[in-house]
């Protein structure tokens, strides 16, 4: 990239603490994603994809795990991969592509991945984009590798729980905002665009994603997840890691 971020941890740690307002048990699913990783690469580093990778969340938890780790972060919002290029530098290729255009993969690296690797971001999607994306991810990696997705995903058979565990968790955000004890999602972007280095980011970024229309998200349960994979084309498919009303779930290719 042309010019990197001059404190980038800084905006990792403050991302971070952001995200985690929303999911306290954020540490825990990228924990067993990366055990999952080990289990197939028989604890050798890993050849990795970080899909929809934002600011390098997974892909800086995966080196520390795996210092080894050849690591491709593929995003198109144009902050998140400035903060992502600023703190992976070279460690990691950052590529800039959509994820809703089903070119994407022209733009990586040619030799299949061990695992693909995304949390918290494939919602942004509608259902039938989710449904090929799948497809097109299993096609990138080698026969045996490993595919999971960490979400919004609640349990079909708990609605009322699920219900309560939401709105509880929407309180106590709630409460740590008024205390300033986390930032919300709208005050971390207001942060971003009166940062003199990414302040032209978010004027791209609104572009890319207009504020009037970037707030669709559809959040199926797991068990469509689970279906999906294998329609997919993968030979297994289930859920590795339940918190609440999020999952992870798995493909093995």
């Amino acid at each position: 990239m042309s010019a990197y971020l001059k404190n980038p941890e800084v905006y990792q740690e403050s991302w971070d603490r952001q995200q985690e307002a929303f999911m306290p048990d954020r540490e825990e699913r990228f924990a067993a994603m990366l055990t999952a990783v080990a289990a197939v690469t028989g604890g050798e580093p890993p050849r990795l994809l970080d899909l929809a990778g934002g600011t390098g969340t997974i892909s800086l938890r995966t080196l520390a795990r795996f210092p080894g780790a050849r690591l491709t972060l593929v995003d198109q919002d144009p902050v998140l991969l400035t903060i992502a290029g600023s703190s992976l530098r070279d460690r990691a290729t950052v590529v800039d592509a959509d994820l809703g255009d089903p070119g994407w993969r022209a733009k990586l690296p040619p030799e299949p991945f061990d695992a693909v690797l995304t949390a918290t971001a494939l919602h942004w999607l509608p259902a039938e984009r989710v449904a090929a994306l799948y497809a097109e991810v299993r096609e990138v990696l080698r026969p045996g590798g490993l595919f999971a997705n960490a979400d919004h995903m609640e349990d079909e058979g708990l609605p009322e729980l699920s219900r309560q565990l939401r709105d509880h968790g929407r309180a106590r955000r709630e409460a740590r905002y008024a205390t300033g004890a986390a930032t919300s999602w709208p005050q971390w972007w207001a942060l971003v665009a009166a940062d003199e280095q990414l302040a032209p980011k978010a004027a791209e970024r609104e572009r890319i994603y207009p504020s009037s229309d970037h707030n669709q998200e559809w959040i199926p349960p797991a068990t469509w997840h689970v279906d999906a994979l294998r329609t997919a084309g993968f030979r297994e498919a289930g859920i590795i890691w339940r918190g609440g009303t999020d999952a992870a779930v798995a493909g093995l290719r």
